[in-house]
């Protein structure tokens, strides 16, 4: 079977032809749209705690008997089963424990597992779902506020439902909700797991910072903030008084800082001009 059958079209990790960013785009070019509607866009970013680490054994191998060839399912169930781990402490060792959850890592394989793992995570009407490995996003949109919520809280509990019975965790401390609107008025806080979830203003996915508003003067801001960090940790080699070439330190601002704030410029681009001159300010001055 093919791997894009086996994946789910929301599900962007790990996959040719599916870059961060092409994500990052679908969940903008959404929320654009509930803008320029007046609608408001109720939201949520789940993080599945250690989805590498703590997939349930069981239940991958009930997946994978569903999905793929005999031939193919038994190779698999050797590679996942089996395994053992031990721990020391300085000179002391424990005992062989049997490994119950995880893919191995370093694996090729072990990312398409995780990914095989989540592809029947639910999906339920007028939602739009973005999963990238273990970061899932969940929008919602609709000119009330309180039916916005309504339709992301269903999918919640549906999506409770099914973490439960694949023993898949999500880490509360790093989840958020968010309601992009031009209103100040926001969506009514959902739940998991009978826990709020909560609210901001700003949330961080794939790298880029998503204001309410979807304006972009945050995601800018906090670049470059790291960019100056990453200019002091490096200025012993490419400042002034550096005996490095000016070609190889160029070399190395367009390997090591330009990568940096170039990010998702597809969509922050457009920004207001008062905005993009705070990174083309920090590249005069760096160059």
């Amino acid at each position: 079977m093919p791997k894009d059958e086996l994946l789910p079209l929301h599900q962007f990790g790990f996959r040719e032809g599916h870059s961060t960013i092409q994500q990052c785009h679908r969940i903008v070019n959404h929320i654009s749209d509930s803008l320029e509607e007046k609608k408001m866009c109720a939201s949520v970013f789940l993080d599945f705690e250690q989805a590498f680490y703590k997939v349930w054994h069981q239940g991958l191998l009930y997946k994978l008997r569903k999905k793929l060839p005999d031939q193919i399912f038994l190779i698999l169930n050797s590679y996942i089963n089996d395994r053992y781990f031990q721990v020391k402490i300085e000179n002391n060792l424990s005992q062989y424990y049997p490994v119950q959850a995880g893919v191995p890592q370093g694996s090729v394989l072990s990312p398409l597992l995780c990914l095989i793992f989540t592809a029947d995570i639910p999906i339920t009407d007028d939602i739009l779902i973005a999963n990238f490995a273990g970061d899932t996003a969940t929008l919602s949109s609709d000119t009330n506020p309180n039916r916005a919520s309504d339709k992301l809280q269903l999918h919640l509990t549906i999506l409770q439902t099914w973490l439960e019975q694949w023993r898949v965790k999500v880490n509360n401390t790093k989840s958020t909700q968010i309601t992009f609107t031009t209103n100040r008025i926001v969506c009514p806080q959902t739940t998991i797991y009978n826990t709020p979830i909560s609210m901001k203003s700003e949330v961080t996915y794939l790298g880029l910072h998503l204001y309410q508003r979807l304006t972009w003067q945050a995601h800018i801001k906090a670049k470059c903030q790291h960019l100056n960090l990453r200019v002091k940790k490096y200025y012993w080699f490419i400042g002034r008084t550096s005996q490095l070439s000016v070609e190889n330190k160029l070399l190395l601002y367009k390997t090591i800082l330009k990568p940096m704030w170039t990010h998702g410029i597809e969509l922050w681009g457009c920004s207001k001009p008062s905005n993009t001159k705070i990174l083309q300010t920090f590249q005069s001055k760096t160059l």
